[in-house]
């Protein structure tokens, strides 16, 4: 990422990323605790980066490669700069090996669950880790620290990894095998706040108040007397990042909500009496269901539909913004976790699980510049600026929802008459989840429409009727996911209520599958 420092104000900590598949992890623990970070690829990370940095602390992530190995990615000298420095994994076998110890291809691996005891008192471990006593954390690793650089001493073994952790207490140099930023290892947020707070000295400065106030002045400073254009999805992202546009900006920000006719229940008419309504917001309103139904009409696979869906959306959000006069940038709700993935750790490419639907390429296209003023947040940051500008929490908490919208919850042909069948069944899903008060547990519930029919019977005559599934999940970041386990009881209850209401669904279904090896989405 060749960007400008975003939070030059805040005390800061800077994660060098080896590749590990949960580094963005130890930036949200940090953030949750106050403390600004950012993740930065180690390719990118040279002497020069870091002075212009001037972080308080350096956190060196895992990652999928060998110490051992001729090739191995290094700390490119970044121990040497008086800063204390955290190494995780594979952070601290490369610190190792760059202060002199010897790391090894070991025999006996660890991964999962794991005990550490606690073999010395350790500014890292204070007020979290008592001597002489042991504590779950979670491993994931093949090669392993055997024997340490001169300074440093053991504070923390388990049964495969006699340096689970060590310390250099006088240069303020730690490292862990283990993962301190996952929630299975049960006291890791303490021992990640002890380094940044007790050891880096960091108060944590970094509030959505305090953001606030920056990014109105950031964004005044770069659109000057400017018109801004923005997509307005009425999802989290695009409903805080055109509130706080607004805020900075006023009338010289005009929003263009596109309604495709594949939204949730209401959900149109809620974003345009949010904005056009409470904020006085200016905006175009285009009502689009016909076209997108259309152009989908015969249309099965998934990827062809959201190609479709995609290129509509870019040719009326391009002959829109065009009726806006002087319109001189673009406005996007990129979250922090799209901007560090766009960098991967070694500069290959992602493997691409399913196209994204977005406003890509409307920049060079209209020859907008870009504005992205949620670039710097995770996704709980934005519900918590959300709430900090005073979004309704009925668009604040709302579930994640996919841009081509319930395109990809109807597998297989999508007609107005299922869209309308999945809308009404998919909102006494919810409202039953709501009324339970479960909804906020849950990181997303929906419903699919599948293009199966199944034999049933009603009263006395047979049915041969559509199936209906249910998903429901917990996750922290989308990126793993676990099913939520509702009652039988209530997944009875939601079933007869859907097939007493829904003329047309005859079998109601519940989704188990976790994420690997499914995806959250259906397509």
């Amino acid at each position: 990422m060749d960007q400008e420092h975003a939070a030059p104000h805040h005390e800061r900590i800077l994660i060098v990323d080896f590749g590990s598949q949960v580094t963005q992890l130890i930036a949200r623990r940090l953030r949750e605790d106050g403390i600004y970070c950012e993740i930065h690829p180690y390719t990118k990370v040279d002497h020069a980066f870091v002075q212009d940095y001037g972080p308080k602390g350096i956190i060196l992530s895992g990652g999928p490669n060998s110490v051992t190995s001729a090739d191995r990615p290094n700390v490119q000298g970044l121990l040497h700069f008086g800063t204390p420095v955290l190494g995780i994994c594979y952070g601290q076998q490369v610190m190792v090996a760059e202060l002199g110890g010897d790391v090894e291809v070991s025999g006996e691996r660890e991964f999962g669950r794991a005990d550490v005891s606690a073999k010395a008192s350790s500014a890292l471990f204070d007020g979290v880790w008592e001597e002489g006593s042991a504590y779950q954390v979670w491993m994931s690793h093949g090669d392993r620290v055997v024997s340490l650089p001169e300074g440093f001493t053991t504070i923390g073994v388990s049964e495969n990894a006699p340096y689970a952790a060590i310390a250099d207490e006088s240069r303020h140099f730690y490292g862990v095998q283990f993962h301190p930023e996952v929630v299975h290892t049960l006291d890791g947020a303490k021992l990640l706040s002890n380094f940044t707070r007790k050891i880096c000295g960091l108060s944590g400065d970094w509030t959505m108040a305090a953001f606030r106030e920056e990014m109105i002045g950031k964004i005044r400073a770069q659109v000057g007397d400017g018109k801004v254009i923005c997509g307005l999805s009425g999802g989290v992202d695009s409903s805080v990042a055109a509130v706080l546009l607004h805020e900075a900006i006023g009338d010289q920000l005009t929003c263009v909500f596109v309604d495709t006719g594949l939204m949730r229940h209401n959900e149109g008419r809620e974003v345009v009496d949010l904005f056009r309504g409470n904020y006085n917001i200016p905006l175009i309103h285009v009502e689009a269901e016909d076209l997108f139904l259309g152009e989908l009409e015969g249309v099965s696979d998934p990827e062809k539909k959201r190609k479709i869906i995609g290129r509509l959306f870019v040719e009326i959000f391009e002959k829109e913004a065009k009726k806006v006069e002087g319109a001189r940038f673009l406005a996007q709700g990129t979250l922090y976790p799209d901007v560090i993935e766009s960098v991967s750790a070694t500069g290959g490419p992602s493997v691409t699980i399913k196209s994204h639907h977005n406003v890509g390429g409307l920049p060079e296209r209209m020859g907008l510049d870009l504005v992205e003023p949620l670039r710097e947040l995770f996704k709980d940051e934005v519900r918590a600026l959300g709430r900090e500008i005073g979004l309704p929490d009925v668009f604040v908490s709302r579930h994640p929802f996919p841009g081509p919208g319930l395109a990809i919850r109807l597998p297989g042909e999508i007609t107005k008459e299922s869209a309308d069948l999945l809308r009404k069944a998919d909102k006494i899903y919810l409202d039953a989840i709501r009324e339970e008060g479960l909804y906020d547990e849950i990181w997303q519930a929906f419903s699919v429409l599948l293009p199966v029919r199944t034999v049933g019977v009603m009263g006395d005559a047979r049915t041969y009727d559509r199936v209906l599934a249910l998903r429901a999940v917990t996750s922290t970041d989308g990126m793993t996911a676990d099913t939520y386990p509702f009652t039988h009881d209530f997944l009875s209850r939601v079933s007869t209520k859907i097939i007493n209401n829904c003329q047309g669904i005859g079998r109601v279904v519940y989704d188990i599958t976790s994420k690997p090896p499914g995806t959250i989405e259906w397509e």
